[in-house]
């Protein structure tokens, strides 16, 4: 192939289909990642989720840990940690597990967790803010997280140089209701740490790391497990908030939410850039993810696709979080569904990348082209975990990553159920 493109890595959340089990889920989504090595992908993350139905990724480093023991190639890590629920400190020291025993090849991705913002209602006390920390926004959620700030109205949609840049949907969050119910989540999930600034948390894991940590009294402090650690950490971010800012300013690598935010992702990417200081890194590097679902045929990726409104609905509604993921004969149809509900989830089912692999790989060309991504991170939903991978594998092809993956090692074959 010709054209030159950038690396392509999944971010797999472990979905459990309507009718299926977590164990399923998860133990798929191992099988899947040996396949994912095979085809030429270049590495795999899983989110945090807790509480949802439909995702059973609730432990990125377990999950990592389990594949990158069945793996080769393939790097492992985390889209992302959360850090209002896992302390900086466990997380290093749990990835550094993993990179002790598969050195260079594992990333830990941290994310700042969506936590419930204080009402704007009338009557809210000023500053007033739910137990459970901070709000803020990265990576994986925990489910019936909200949206990012919304940029204003008049700036939307955009058409970017043949990327579609959608308005960002309505906040819902001040429905009592629902806000009782996300507080009631937060309770069983435990997210009471009360953590320090962000960037604070990330400096210790990379103080940690180089093993240069102090205290606030000048205390020393080693962790075996990650003191020289060959793990490379990473910072997600959904806007051009603190994430985007802190990745730049220490050198770090960002990975940026188009598939969960696709109205801030040309102003998350310019924000890192802006902010970017040579760190960890000389140069900036930018990870953009994407849904994608890729058939043989577009009618064929239109039927697998009809699901996936229903799915973020439920995510956006957040009474129960992300449901079991539907079928397609289950579906609600696009034409059937109130004005309302589409309103909610249009940003993401216009965005989604569906179609036979040449479209797909036109539309993904654009959207590395247009954000100067260095790399993308696709997810993909189906209700059939071998429509998915096929899907993957599929991508892979048309990409051009399988044939570079097969000439590294001569005499493997690839097959994909």
């Amino acid at each position: 192939m010709s054209t030159r493109r950038v690396p392509l890595s999944v971010l797999d959340l472990a979905l459990v289909a309507d009718g299926a089990t977590g164990v399923q889920a998860i133990q798929r989504a191992v099988s899947l990642a040996v396949d994912l090595d095979a085809l030429g992908y270049r590495r795999v993350w899983y989110a945090e989720h807790h509480l949802a139905p439909g995702v059973a990724s609730a432990s990125p480093a377990v999950l990592a840990a389990a594949v990158a023991a069945r793996t080769s190639r393939i790097r492992v890590g985390s889209g992302a940690v959360l850090l209002s629920t896992t302390s900086p400190l466990i997380a290093a020291e749990q990835f550094g597990t993993i990179a002790a025993l598969h050195p260079g090849r594992v990333d830990l991705g941290l994310g700042r967790a969506f936590t419930v913002p204080p009402s704007d209602k009338p009557g809210a006390k000023p500053g007033e803010k739910p137990s459970g920390g901070p709000a803020a926004k990265a990576g994986a959620k925990p489910s019936g997280a909200a949206q990012p700030a919304r940029p204003p109205a008049s700036d939307f949609p955009r058409l970017v140089d043949g990327l579609y840049v959608p308005p960002a949907p309505p906040n819902g969050l001040n429905d009592p209701a629902l806000r009782e119910r996300l507080l009631a989540q937060q309770e069983v999930i435990g997210a009471h740490r009360k953590p320090a600034g962000f960037r604070e948390e990330v400096e210790l894991v990379l103080a940690l790391q180089r093993g240069t940590f102090r205290d606030g009294t000048g205390g020393a402090y080693t962790s075996p497990p990650v003191e020289g650690a060959a793990f490379d950490l990473w910072l997600l971010a959904s806007s051009s908030g603190e994430s985007a800012t802190v990745a730049g300013e220490l050198g770090l690598p960002l990975a940026a939410n188009f598939h969960v935010s696709p109205a801030t992702i040309l102003d998350t990417v310019a924000a890192y850039r802006a902010a970017f200081r040579p760190g960890v890194l000389a140069e900036p590097y930018v990870v953009v993810s994407a849904d994608v679902l890729v058939a043989q045929t577009l009618e064929r990726a239109r039927v697998l696709a009809e699901p996936f409104a229903d799915w973020v609905l439920s995510i956006r509604r957040g009474e129960r979080g992300a449901m079991a993921y539907p079928s397609p004969s289950a579906a609600t149809a696009w034409t059937d569904r109130p004005d309302a509900e589409r309103a909610l989830v249009a940003d993401r089912v216009d965005t989604r990348i569906v179609g036979d692999p040449a479209t797909v790989v036109e539309r993904l060309d654009t959207l590395a082209r247009v954000t100067g991504a260095d790399e993308l991170l696709v997810t993909t939903a189906t209700h059939d975990p071998a429509e998915t991978r096929r899907s993957f594998e599929l991508l892979a092809r048309a990409w051009g990553i399988t044939d570079r993956a097969a000439e590294e090692r001569p005499g493997r074959a690839v097959s994909v159920a």
